[in-house]
């Protein structure tokens, strides 16, 4: 069996220890997504309009459902907080509280439902955080500070449901990877 659904089965066992960011070892990998968050939102992405199509908010998922809900929203606040600072964007809160909640949702799902069946553990985890953070909450943002046309705002759906997808199968590729979960559980273990 896969450390994916071992270590599903060993968090219904122990909990409290996916929330702190007790070992350094956490905390450098949250500065590491925080990296890669920016890097894959601001330089590698395609922006026209109100539609970025971009993998930003893998790592923040990754953030959330690998070490909590409040690694996760720490890493989305601060990787769109400097992101932001670094390209020249305007600082918008209401994006910002999207990005957060990406994370927090992601990892307060992946927490507490559907211990024992870790696939849909994960799709929940990752859909209900792209759709309050990334279609309703950054959606939200765009409509109120750009003016953006409620219909061009709409489309938005779509786009981060095939990118949700993508990142979905992403993180699930990775928890299968016995080395990957291996190194993962003695990260937080420390």
């Amino acid at each position: 069996r896969s450390v994916f659904f071992m270590s599903a089965e060993r968090q219904t066992a122990k909990t409290g220890t996916r929330s702190s960011f007790g070992s350094i070892q956490v905390l450098i990998m949250m500065a590491l997504f925080i990296a890669l968050s920016i890097v894959l939102g601001k330089q590698l992405s395609f922006t026209a309009g109100p539609f970025r199509i971009s993998f930003e908010n893998l790592t923040v998922l990754m953030a959330g459902i690998f070490f909590g809900p409040l690694a996760g929203l720490t890493v989305g606040a601060c990787a769109d907080l400097i992101g932001c600072l670094l390209v020249g964007y305007a600082i918008n809160p209401i994006i910002t509280a999207g990005a957060a909640s990406v994370g927090f949702i992601s990892g307060l799902v992946y927490k507490n439902c559907f211990r024992t069946k870790p696939k849909l553990r994960l799709a929940a985890s990752v859909g209900a955080a792209h759709v309050i953070g990334s279609m309703i909450i950054k959606s939200i943002g765009l409509r109120i500070y750009f003016g953006y046309p409620l219909q061009m705002v709409a489309l938005r759906v779509p786009l981060y449901i095939v990118i949700g997808c993508a990142e979905g199968y992403i993180i699930y590729l990775l928890l299968r990877n016995k080395a990957f979960g291996r190194q993962l559980e003695r990260m937080k273990d420390r």
